[in-house]
């Protein structure tokens, strides 16, 4: 449905040219969440507008549906455009229109008649629950409420495929969350494929099939969203999932518990999570788990757990327990400073 072969974007200034965006190459199927992530300035907002080609790629090809956008002349790219839907951070309404002028405006510009334009607005009015807000103005809104009017505006023209532009960074927790189903009920109810940039884990966590990690132009890790969580590779990934789990503990924090010794990142995956696999270690191994922190994280497709133990015993015995728990399906990492060895 969206494919990127090989997309770079440079931009020239006084002080040289700039590498926005670097050989990247993405490859959304239909019906799919897929989510590019990274810091600011990773080049992920200028990667999203090559998509739709708000920003022309310098290098590369851009696919929507089959049909290759970097070789269409304006006035079919125009046409085609119609069929990629977008959302900002900044929502994009016209303080002046109504709710319902806001999402019928565009409609009326496309040449849709009166009775459409009515018909598609109260529709998607409706999905967003927005229905009782028609006469409202920008201004009389909450951000969520505004954020899922400009979602309706996207809808309305029926794309086969909606980007989102950091589209809740400016929401708090709970309104991100809100905003975040009803993307999901999009997902699934209407089909509609979805990608999305953020800078929050926390969505890629909720509603993402399958994640991009990006850093300085370059797509430095990507996996599906369960295998990202169990199995990080990348330093910046790590980083990011440390903000939504305590990963890592610091060397100061050990030495406080007083912990000597191996200390293990166990991360429980699929049925392991449902096993009480440290109570059959402490069992049949002579080790007893001393839990440091532990955590479980909901995913759009499963569960991860996450769990940073102190194994106390004969260093044998410890190794043991580990073999052990890898044979069950739990992924182990020694913590730096604090092997089996």
């Amino acid at each position: 449905m969206i494919v990127l072969e090989n997309v770079s974007k440079e931009f020239n200034s006084k002080s040289g040219t700039v590498k926005a965006v670097k050989q990247v190459n993405i490859r959304v199927n239909q019906g799919e969440i897929h989510g590019v992530i990274g810091y600011s300035g990773a080049g992920k907002s200028t990667l999203i507008r090559c998509v739709n080609l708000l920003e022309k790629p310098t290098e590369g090809k851009v696919f929507i549906n089959g049909v290759e956008l970097t070789s269409l002349p304006l006035p079919k790219l125009r046409k085609t455009r119609n069929k990629v839907g977008m959302i900002f951070q900044g929502f994009n309404l016209l303080k002046t229109a109504t709710v319902y002028d806001n999402i019928a405006i565009p409609l009326k510009l496309l040449g849709y008649n009166k009775d459409e334009v009515k018909k598609r607005v109260e529709q998607y009015l409706d999905i967003v629950g927005l229905t009782d807000k028609h006469t409202n103005y920008p201004n009389q809104l909450s951000g969520g409420q505004k954020q899922r009017v400009a979602i309706a505006r996207a809808l309305a023209q029926e794309p086969e495929v909606l980007l989102s532009d950091e589209a809740t960074s400016a929401l708090d927790p709970e309104t991100t969350d809100s905003i975040l189903d009803l993307l999901l009920k999009i997902n699934r109810e209407l089909g509609i494929t979805i990608l999305l940039i953020t800078h929050e884990m926390n969505v890629i966590q909720k509603i993402c099939d399958h994640v991009y990690v990006m850093e300085n132009g370059v797509i430095v890790e990507q996996d599906t969203a369960i295998n990202l969580f169990t199995k990080p590779t990348h330093p910046t990934t790590k980083k990011f999932l440390n903000t939504i789990s305590q990963r890592n503990l610091s060397n100061s924090l050990i030495a406080q518990l007083n912990v000597t010794g191996a200390v293990s990142r166990l991360t429980f995956v699929g049925e392991s999570t449902g096993k009480p696999l440290l109570a059959e270690v402490s069992q049949k191994f002579n080790v007893q788990p001393n839990i440091l922190t532990a955590n479980i994280i909901e995913l759009k497709n499963g569960i991860v757990g996450n769990i940073v133990v102190h194994l106390i015993g004969d260093k044998e015995q410890v190794k043991n327990a580990i073999h052990y728990l890898e044979a069950q399906g739990v992924a182990t990492e020694e913590l730096e400073g604090h092997s089996h060895e």
